[in-house]
C-alpha cells in the first residue's frame, strides 16, 4: 500500500522537546516506520520550516520525509500556520496528482484541512487523527487558548468529511461522539511505544546517594502540571526531582516556564533538589527513566501521552492524572496511582505512599511492562492503522461497485 501521512507542523525529523515538538512527532516517525517494515510504501509531508532542508529524506527505516514550501522557511509557532494551508494542500494536490497514494493519513486539525482539499478532488481516502480536540484545549485552557478562532468548525468539518477517523484512547472517542461523528466511522487506535528501547534491562543514570528520585519528562509548557511536582516535592524528604524537557539546557536561562519553574523552585526552598535538564536525547530517556523510582505526569489535561507508557515499559510506576489517554494507560492500582489534576497536596500523598514502598513499586512496574508489551507495541498499532485503511478502501469500493450496478 502506498501511504502518505501528513503532519504539517510535526515532522518526524524534528529534535523533540520544543514547545511544538512533542507525542505527535515520535508517532508519525515510529508508526511510519512500522508500516514500512510490513512492506509499505509512506511518505510523510510536513511543513517547510528551514530553507537548508532538502526536499526529500529517506529516515532510518524507509520512511521518505517530503518538506513543502508553504510560508516562511523558518520555524513558526502551529498556532499561526493557518494562513499557510491553503498552500500547503496546493502543494499536496500537485504531489498526488503526479504519484497518487491509496490513502492519506493526516495528523492535527491543520493537516486534516489541507489533506482534504486536496485529496477529495483527486478523490482520494482520507484517514485522520487529531491528537489533540480543540473542544477539550477550550475547556482547560480557556482564554489561554491561544488555537485560531476558527479551529473548532474546521475540526468538525474533518469529522464530517474524513472517511475515518481515529481516536487516540477512549477519552477522545467521547468527545468525538458528543460532536456528532458517525460512531461507524470512529475506531480507537492508541499511540505506541519502543519495546525495544524502552525496557527494564539496560543502563541506569546516576543518582545522589541516599536520595530518592522523581522524574517528568514533558514540554514546558503550563498544561503539564510540572509545578505542581514542584510543590508536592514540599512534602517529600530526601527525593530529588528531574525535568527533562525544553530547550537546551544552555538556553533554559531564558525561556519564560523554565524561569517560572525556577521560580517557584527557589521561592519554596527546593532549588538543590529540582534540576532542569532541558531536552535531552531520546536516546537517553530510558536511562534516566529507569533511574527513577517513580516518573510523575500529571497535566490539566492530555490529549493521549506518550511519556507513561515509556515509563511503564521500563517497569518504573506512574503516578498520573486521570486524563485523556492516560486514563487508558495507566491503570490505578496495577500500573501506577491516578491523582487528580491541579493538587499538589493530593500528588505529594501519592508520591510519599509509593516512595516509602519498594515492594508496591516493583509490583506496579512490572504490571506496567506487561501491559505495555500487551498493547502499546508499535507492531500492534501499526497493524490496527492497517486494519482502519483497509477498511476504509474496502468499504469505498463496494459503495463504487453498489453504485456502478444500479446503472
Amino acid at each position: 500500500m502506498k501511504i502518505a501521512m501528513v503532519s504539517e507542523h510535526a515532522s518526524p525529523l524534528a529534535v523533540l522537546g520544543g514547545v511544538d515538538a512533542g507525542g505527535q512527532n515520535v508517532h508519525v516517525a515510529a508508526l511510519g516506520a512500522a508500516m514500512v517494515r510490513r512492506g509499505h510504501s509512506v511518505c510523510v509531508y510536513t511543513r517547510r520550516d528551514d530553507s537548508a532542508l532538502p526536499r526529500r529524506v529517506t529516515m532510518t527505516g524507509g520512511v521518505v520525509v517530503e518538506h513543502v514550501d508553504a510560508g516562511p522557511a523558518r520555524a513558526v509557532s502551529k498556532d499561526l500556520l493557518l494562513p499557510y494551508m491553503d498552500a500547503f494542500a496546493q502543494a499536496l494536490e500537485r504531489a498526488w496528482d503526479a504519484q497518487r497514494p491509496d490513502i492519506v493519513h493526516s495528523h492535527f486539525w491543520m493537516s486534516g484541512r489541507a489533506a482534504l482539499a486536496a485529496a477529495k478532488p483527486l478523490d482520494i481516502p482520507v484517514v485522520h487523527t487529531f491528537h489533540a480536540l480543540g473542544v477539550v484545549k477550550k475547556r482547560w485552557q480557556g482564554a489561554k487558548d491561544t488555537s485560531p478562532p476558527s479551529r473548532l468548525a474546521e475540526e468538525l468539518a474533518i469529522i464530517n468529511g474524513a472517511d475515518q477517523i481515529i481516536a487516540t484512547c477512549s477519552d477522545e472517542l467521547f468527545e468525538l461522539l458528543r460532536l456528532g461523528a458517525d460512531r461507524h466511522r470512529v475506531r480507537v487506535v492508541p499511540c505506541g511505544v519502543n519495546l525495544e528501547v524502552f525496557t527494564p534491562q539496560g543502563a541506569r543514570e546516576p543518582r545522589r546517594d541516599g536520595m530518592q528520585r522523581v522524574v517528568v519528562v514533558s514540554r514546558l509548557v503550563e498544561r503539564k502540571g510540572i509545578d505542581d511536582v514542584i510543590s508536592a516535592l514540599r512534602q517529600l524528604a530526601n527525593t530529588e526531582l528531574i525535568v527533562a524537557g525544553g530547550p537546551q539546557s544552555s538556553e533554559l536561562a531564558a525561556d519564560p516556564e523554565a524561569c517560572r519553574l525556577a521560580r517557584l523552585a527557589a521561592d519554596l526552598g527546593l532549588s538543590e533538589r529540582v534540576v532542569f535538564r532541558g531536552r535531552l536525547d531520546r536516546g537517553h530517556v530510558p536511562a534516566l527513566m529507569r533511574s527513577a523510582d517513580v516518573v510523575a505526569c500529571v497535566p490539566w489535561y492530555e490529549p493521549f501521552g506518550i511519556v507513561p507508557l515509556e515509563a511503564m515499559a521500563c517497569g518504573v510506576p506512574v503516578v498520573a492524572s486521570p486524563v485523556g489517554g492516560l486514563i487508558d494507560t495507566v491503570v490505578d492500582g496495577v500500573t501506577g496511582v491516578h491523582v487528580p489534576p491541579r493538587d499538589p497536596g493530593r500528588l505529594a500523598e501519592a508520591l510519599a505512599l509509593l516512595l516509602s514502598d519498594e515492594r508496591r513499586r516493583a509490583a506496579l512496574g512490572a504490571a506496567g511492562v506487561q501491559r505495555a508489551r500487551e498493547r502499546y507495541g508499535w507492531p500492534r498499532v501499526a497493524s490496527d492503522t492497517l486494519h482502519a485503511y483497509d477498511a476504509v478502501i474496502h468499504r469505498r469500493r463496494d459503495r463504487l461497485a453498489g453504485a456502478y450496478s444500479q446503472r
